[in-house]
């Protein structure tokens, strides 16, 4: 299984956290194999991106703008012009012909200063969940670890990598981050595309907890009720004479 359509994942997520080893067999990845970074495309500017504009024999029109929601970047003398979808190379052409009706020879060069587009979000079990530039080419597990790293509750087995398909199409891939840490798998680390979302499910046990806390400790009366559930190998205990959920003995 690889990438999958999200509608059916969100479906059987909720049975992932618990079914990622059957009979005390792991469950196959899904990731697809990468060695090497994916070659880099050609940056297109996007919208809010910053352009630095230089003019090399007319350095009173230099500018520095920000790309419109639009697309579109307002120049002295060249009033509008669409940016967004468009090379910084391509743009360059595009202002030296705008700009060729009111300068001679016009010396034009276009510098992106900073990258709008170029960010990923890390969510669910971990230290600093949030957005992260996208500086360079990044890994699942770089970007975790930017992220703060895998919490104690998280769970590494069943990360969920979450990428826009085709025809705006949401996409999904379980990653076994775990196979990744201990070596047994580091093929799984799979490389990052900027909007990409990675996001780290609680364990089963961490379920199982949060469970019985709701259903158990704040709904039955507290007069000293225990008792214990088994949950994969281990049991666990519960005293609803207190919130604190204890292994049972």
């Amino acid at each position: 299984m690889r990438w999958m359509r999200l509608g059916v994942l969100a479906l059987l997520f909720p049975l992932v956290a618990c079914s990622h080893t059957v009979n005390g067999q792991p469950s196959p990845a899904s990731a697809e194999p990468q060695k090497a970074p994916p070659p880099a495309e050609e940056y297109r500017i996007q919208a809010g991106d910053q352009l630095d504009i230089k003019f090399f024999y007319n350095k009173d029109l230099n500018e520095q703008v920000t790309v419109r929601p639009d697309g579109r970047i307002s120049l002295q003398l060249v009033k509008s012009i669409v940016a967004a979808g468009f090379t910084p190379e391509q743009l360059t052409d595009r202002l030296t012909k705008a700009y060729a009706a009111h300068l001679k020879d016009p010396e034009i060069a276009v510098i992106v200063r900073s990258f709008s587009s170029q960010r990923v979000y890390v969510d669910g079990e971990v230290g600093k969940p949030g957005m992260l530039p996208l500086a360079g080419p990044t890994t699942v597990r770089q970007a975790i670890s930017q992220a703060g790293g895998v919490l104690y509750a998280g769970n590494a087995t069943d990360v969920m990598l979450i990428r826009q398909g085709p025809g705006n199409q949401a996409l999904a891939m379980m990653v076994n981050m775990q196979k990744v840490l201990d070596g047994t798998d580091p093929s799984q680390d799979i490389y990052l595309k900027p909007f990409d979302i990675v996001y780290v499910p609680k364990t089963a046990i961490t379920n199982a907890n949060l469970w019985i806390e709701q259903y158990l400790t704040r709904m039955v009366p507290r007069i000293g009720f225990t008792a214990a559930f088994p949950v994969g190998s281990g049991i666990i205990g519960v005293d609803t004479s207190s919130t604190i959920i204890t292994p049972a003995k």
